[in-house]
Parts: C-alpha cells; sequence; structure tokens
C-alpha cells in the first residue's frame, strides 16, 4: 500500500465567543504519572459518500473547544512535576491518499502496512494526530493517535463520539469532567493493599526480561474471531462449576480461555507463574461515581498462577482467578492506591511500573490484555454513518491481546494476538477447542 502524504498543518480549537486563557496548566493525576507515556494508534475506515474534509476539520476544531487538553502540550510545573500545558498549540492534521481501492490493499488484521496509515507515535509533541487518507473508491480511513497520559481508552473514545457529533452539527453529550484534583488522599492515609510491585516498582530495581531466542521480528499479529454461538457455549462451560452464583461474564469467560490457549500455544513449563494484566476502570468503582471523567482512572488487576494449575485445572478455575482478582480492585482498593501514590512514591523513590514495561515487547510468560468492547468506538460518525472497520494499529508486542466488538456488530469478538511465529501455528490448532 503507497500512501501519498499531502498536506500537514496544525488544528487549533475554534472557541465560540471569548477563548479561554492561554496561561493556565492542568497537573496530572495520580492515576495519569502511573500509565504509558506513549502514543496509542486506532485505525478507522468509512465506506463512501464521505463528508468533505472541510467538516471534519471543523468537527474536530470544535471538539477540541471542550477538550482543550488535547491541543495543548505537555510540560513540567516549577517542582518539576509533570503537567497539561493548555496552550492551545493545536493537533497534527494530514491529508494522504492511495491510488487503489481500499479493499484491494486494508488488511483486516493489524499488519506493519498500517503504520503508514497514521503519523508516526516516535517524537511527537503533538498530543493528537489525525491522517485523513482517500482511496480512489471514495473510501476513508481516518488513523488517529492520542497520548496516553493525556487519557484513557474510555475518555479517549468519549472524545472521538464527540468529534462526529460536531461533525453533524450536534451538541457533545455527553459534556467531560476536567477536574483532576478531585483524587484527594485521606486524612490519615490508609495503605489497606500493596501497591509497591504492582503500580509502582522501585526504580532501582532492574528489570529481568526472559531468555528467549525470538525477536521482534518473529512477532506475528493475529487475528481470531469468536461467535456469538461460540461465546455462549464458552461462558456456559466457564460458569459450570459456580453453583448458583451468577455466571461468570463474556469478558472475564473468554479471557480465561485465551490466557490458558495461549500459555499451551507457548509450551511453557508447568512450574512456571504465569500472570494476566488487566485493565479495570474506576469510573463506576469509585465511590461516589465520576462517569464522565476525562483523563486516565484505570488501574490493574493481576490473576496469576502456576502453569501445570492453569493448564490441568478445568476452565472455571481460571475464570474464577480473573474474577476474583478484578472484583478486588474495588473504591478500597482505588482510595488505598491514591494515598500511596500521593505518600510513599516520592519517599521510596518509586517509578511506575507501567514505565519500566514500554521498552518491553516481549511479555512471555505473562499476558496484557485491552479491552475495548464496551467503548463506544463504533459511534464516531462524521455524518455518513459509522465505521465499517475499526481496529487498534500494528503494536508487536509478544502477549499484548486486543478484545474488540467485531465490525459484524453482532454480539461476536475479534481478538487481537501478537504471538512468536513459532507458537501461531499450535494456537491456530486450539484457539477454538473447548476441551
Amino acid at each position: 500500500m503507497k500512501v501519498k502524504i499531502g498536506r500537514s498543518r496544525i488544528i487549533k480549537p475554534l472557541y465560540e465567543g471569548t477563548p479561554p486563557t492561554i496561561t493556565n496548566h492542568i497537573s496530572l493525576s495520580v492515576f495519569d504519572k502511573v500509565t504509558y507515556d506513549q502514543h496509542v494508534a486506532v485505525i478507522y475506515a468509512y465506506r463512501p459518500p464521505i463528508p468533505p474534509t472541510a467538516t471534519i476539520e471543523l468537527g474536530l476544531q470544535k471538539a477540541l473547544a471542550e477538550y482543550r487538553e488535547w491541543a495543548g502540550r505537555l510540560g513540567k510545573d516549577d517542582n518539576g512535576d509533570p503537567i497539561i500545558l493548555l496552550n492551545d498549540e493545536g493537533v497534527r492534521f494530514v491529508e494522504a491518499s492511495v491510488d487503489r481501492s481500499l479493499d484491494q490493499v486494508m488488511p483486516f488484521r493489524p499488519s506493519a502496512s498500517l503504520l503508514s496509515l497514521h503519523p508516526s507515535l516516535e517524537g511527537v509533541v503533538e498530543l493528537v494526530q489525525v491522517q485523513l487518507t482517500t482511496f480512489i473508491c471514495g473510501s476513508l480511513v481516518v488513523g488517529f493517535t492520542a497520548n496516553h497520559l493525556v487519557a484513557d481508552g474510555h475518555s479517549t473514545s468519549n472524545f472521538l463520539v464527540a468529534w462526529g457529533q460536531a461533525c453533524r452539527g450536534l451538541e457533545i453529550n455527553p459534556l467531560p469532567l476536567h477536574d483532576r484534583t478531585i483524587f484527594s488522599p485521606r486524612d490519615p492515609p490508609i495503605f489497606e493493599f500493596e501497591h509497591k510491585g504492582f503500580e509502582y516498582i522501585n526504580k532501582k530495581l532492574k528489570k529481568v526480561y526472559p531468555l528467549i531466542h525470538n525477536g521482534v521480528d518473529d512477532i506475528v499479529a493475529h487475528k481470531v474471531h469468536y461467535s456469538t454461538a461460540f461465546l455462549a457455549k464458552l461462558k456456559s462451560k466457564a460458569s459450570s462449576l459456580n453453583g448458583n452464583n451468577k455466571p461468570f461474564s463474556t469478558f472475564e469467560s473468554l479471557l480465561a480461555h485465551l490466557w490458558r490457549t495461549i500459555t499451551r500455544a507457548r509450551s511453557l513449563s508447568e512450574h512456571e507463574v504465569t500472570q494476566v494484566r488487566i485493565s479495570v476502570d474506576g469510573r463506576h468503582r469509585l465511590n461516589p461515581k465520576v462517569p464522565n471523567y476525562f483523563g486516565n482512572l484505570v488501574l490493574w488487576a493481576f490473576p496469576k498462577a502456576k502453569v501445570n494449575d492453569l493448564l490441568n485445572q478445568p476452565l472455571p478455575y481460571a475464570t474464577k482467578l480473573i474474577h476474583d482478582a478484578v472484583v478486588n480492585v474495588n473504591d478500597n482498593y482505588f482510595k488505598s492506591y491514591i494515598d500511596f501514590a500521593n505518600h510513599k512514591v516520592k519517599e521510596e523513590e518509586l517509578v511506575p511500573n507501567a514505565v519500566a514495561d514500554t521498552e518491553e515487547s516481549i511479555l512471555w510468560p505473562n499476558l496484557e490484555v485491552d479491552s475495548w468492547l464496551r467503548f463506544p468506538f463504533y459511534e464516531l460518525d462524521f455524518g455518513c454513518g459509522g465505521p465499517y472497520i475499526f481496529m487498534p494499529s500494528f503494536f508487536p508486542t509478544e502477549g499484548m491481546i486486543f478484545l474488540l466488538p467485531s465490525f459484524i456488530q453482532d454480539g461476536s469478538i475479534d481478538v487481537f494476538v501478537p504471538l512468536f511465529r513459532d507458537n501461531l501455528e499450535t494456537f491456530k490448532q486450539i484457539c477454538y477447542s473447548l476441551d
């Protein structure tokens, strides 16, 4: 796929009435500071007819007026702490074209060819970048990148919906809550849970990487589709030993299945310990709830098991490990983390675990799951209807899996699984097995 880059420019917020002051800044919250300082890219594809570029651009300007942080820049305050400068310096907006039809060249799974459909993720000062790539058939691909320090997937998907609303001349709804100062520590602080070794690690601790002969070039991103019928059978089997309790969720059941299947495909030693890092959204777990909060509001659950137990116990064993770990990341856990992050991090010279993992392209023997099942990504409508394809860009990190609603939109799920090429064939053979 040969992408021809055309105009590249900066787009700034368009305010109605008097623009706000540009001397303000927002301090990053304890949830922002513990996440990845890098851009994340997603890909949308739309069938014709497509609205004019000017309509999409104007809608972006209007959305940025409400989500002003995206048009700012990262900086530091007088104490050296990270902040978002509300200086309206704008976002990158690129126009591009391909002289073939979309169906001829568009991959339906993450691959390196997707990297040409959005601006580079390296060395970026803009906090958002957009690339509109038009195809000879009239289709449009929108490549969107955003810095994770500013917002998590929940907030970013809400911004994208707002962009579409602005393009269609609608009021932005819901309006975001921008106050990042609401996460105050308790007095006295209560360190009810262990956070060292989970959200934070000692900065003097040297990360031990797995001794594996395979390299990044050997990682293949495979897409697997799970139908609603298969998911129903899987959920039933995962909940079969749950007695009269509420059945496990589809997410918990599918993740347990993937954990076991990927572990088996990796041929891990039976005495090895494997864990899954699962994002847990705090918007509805905190009391009081903050459903429309804009920023990062995620912590993680870390279910773990010995390989022998994971593979030899029935599916409900792994599902319960996941369920219990996620349930335990509750209001008390979030508040304990807030206290810990405010009182212990500087005192003990700790650094975010996520920062330590940024350079790691191999998660073996562990997994990390990014579930986008509940995010309204398919609601980005510029006036031509929702996208017919939505997917992450190419992230060749072995063991980092993405769960998305299938573009069929019938309740089925697509999973993107980056694995070593040597393990992929085994995974393909067993990924639909319920035995």
